[in-house]
């Protein structure tokens, strides 16, 4: 059959290169480059390679965990246990892990894992190994690329997926398909700031809600809550906290402890809340401070890292280094089964644009490129496979919010201040009505796209909407999701020095 598979991050190269070997004609269709978008900017690792205190269970225990009982059980067994085949793959198509002299694979320890069982490559450069690796063995096979190809929409026969319309040098292009795998990735640019590329648009997922798929948990966006605090937005791996570097106040005080006995360590969302909330007390940004590494330690563990900093005027081996939270992944997405199959015959997901089941209310440290190699594979697996019901799960309707009847110009920038005063990290029920309103009358006044930057803002629109609608209608705070009591509160904003 003819498989388009839209998105070139580890996922759909994943899924392309395993639905090729099974013999089936593949299209894959991206936005921008080959391998653009967030793979190859994950200075995080792969988890899934367990030393002899650790195993599987205990990886599955630790995922359960951060997902705050959200999680669905069957997709983190599903993770765990194809863990190692998928970074065994990843070995055999030339990605090089980081490791020991004697041949052992380094493994490292980031948030909320209880063991270190995390690989990296290049030190701080893994999704960058991982992309150029897949995109290789993508290159050295005759499957079909296109590239600088937007998705429009997804064309429909009856109930079932046809195939793809596609944008291409501003003309309309349209592939037919027995299969259309998206691997789109998420939604970052929603928020002002954020680690996301600037193609982390949500297509597929605005593209999956105009078919009529099921969408959900998306109120649950996680925040990466180190984030260089000078100049562009760059992200400071979490694996530096887990090699020991600690998180300061003006004061000097590892402050996290007041929130969570394990400090730096903790669950994402809770330090990203923490940092926010004692940066805006002091009137600045926290601090990052890795001086008890040493100069020679964080070049050798962390080479990109350290490079940017002393780009930036800063010397992270002598001295703190200022950062901030900024909008990192999104849990939520198309509904999917183990499979990735969407309630779409036809359609599958997978990657940051599928809601798997993996992350429930909150990601766990280096499970995205772990997920998006599984569910890749296992998607690609279930193309010969008869297509099997998917459920939508059940959730409670948000209270309806008319449309602001005076809004504000409309434009990407308003758009983002908006969801980060409004639908960011801390929320009140006052502020997400007040970005619903906002948003739906923003929706109803904007033509529809022509160009690819409207076509990118209609999809922000649309995934925004249901955001912000998905956060009204979860009215308790649980993981990536908090709530404020009613009043009137935006996000903290720390301006970068």
């Amino acid at each position: 059959m003819t498989v388009v598979v839209v998105g070139s991050g580890i996922a759909g190269l994943t899924a392309a290169l395993h639905a090729h070997e099974s013999g089936h004609r593949v299209v894959i269709a991206t936005k921008g480059r080959l391998g653009d978008g967030c793979t190859p900017l994950a200075q995080g690792g792969v988890a899934g390679v367990y030393g002899p205190d650790d195993s599987a269970e205990q990886h599955a225990a630790d995922t359960l965990d951060a997902g705050a009982g959200l999680s669905d059980p069957r997709a983190v067994e599903a993770l765990v246990e194809d863990a190692g085949a998928r970074i065994a793959e990843l070995i055999a198509r030339g990605v090089a892990f980081d490791r020991s002299p004697d041949g052992r694979l380094l493994l490292g320890r980031e948030a909320a894992h209880r063991h270190a069982r995390i690989v990296h490559a290049g030190g701080d450069a893994t999704g960058a190994a991982i992309s150029r690796a897949l995109i290789g063995a993508v290159r050295e096979s005759d499957i079909e690329i296109r590239e600088g190809a937007l998705l429009v929409d997804l064309m429909l026969s009856g109930e079932r997926v046809r195939g793809v319309r596609l944008l291409v040098d501003g003309a309309v292009s349209d592939i037919d398909a027995e299969a259309v795998i998206l691997a789109t990735g998420g939604a970052g640019q929603l928020y002002a700031h954020t680690t996301n590329p600037a193609g982390a648009t949500g297509d597929g997922i605005a593209a999956a809600l105009r078919a009529g798929a099921a969408v959900c948990d998306l109120e649950f966006v996680q925040f990466h809550p180190t984030v260089l605090a000078v100049g562009d937005p760059f992200l400071v791996s979490e694996a530096v906290r887990g090699e020991g570097a600690t998180l300061i106040d003006d004061d000097g005080r590892r402050f996290v402890f007041d929130t969570h006995p394990d400090g730096e360590l903790a669950p994402r969302d809770v330090v990203a809340r923490a940092l926010a909330r004692r940066a805006a007390e002091q009137g600045s940004p926290v601090r990052l401070d890795a001086t008890a590494l040493g100069a020679e330690a964080l070049v050798r563990r962390f080479p990109t890292i350290d490079a940017v900093t002393r780009q930036r005027g800063l010397d992270w081996a002598h001295e703190p280094i200022p950062v901030t939270p900024a909008a990192h992944y999104l849990m939520g997405g198309v509904v999917t089964d183990l499979d990735g199959r969407t309630t779409i015959p036809g359609l599958f997901a997978v990657g940051e644009v599928a809601r798997t089941g993996v992350h429930g209310a909150n990601r766990l440290a280096s499970n995205s490129l772990l997920e998006g190699a599984v569910f890749g594979a296992r998607a690609a697996a279930a193309l010969n496979e008869s297509w099997r019901p998917v459920a939508s799960p059940s959730r409670v309707a948000a209270p309806d919010v008319a449309p602001d009847p005076r809004p504000a110009p409309f434009g990407r920038a308003a758009l983002q201040r908006l969801m980060w005063d409004d639908v960011g990290l801390l929320r009140t029920d006052d502020g997400l009505r007040r970005a619903l309103a906002a948003l739906r009358a923003w929706i109803a006044r904007t033509p529809p796209p022509q160009t690819v930057a409207e076509h990118e803002d209609a999809s922000l629109l649309r995934v925004a909407e249901a955001t912000a609608s998905a956060a009204l209608a979860r009215v308790e705070p649980i993981g990536a999701h908090y709530r404020e009591p009613a009043r009137d509160l935006a996000t903290p904003v720390l301006e970068t020095v």
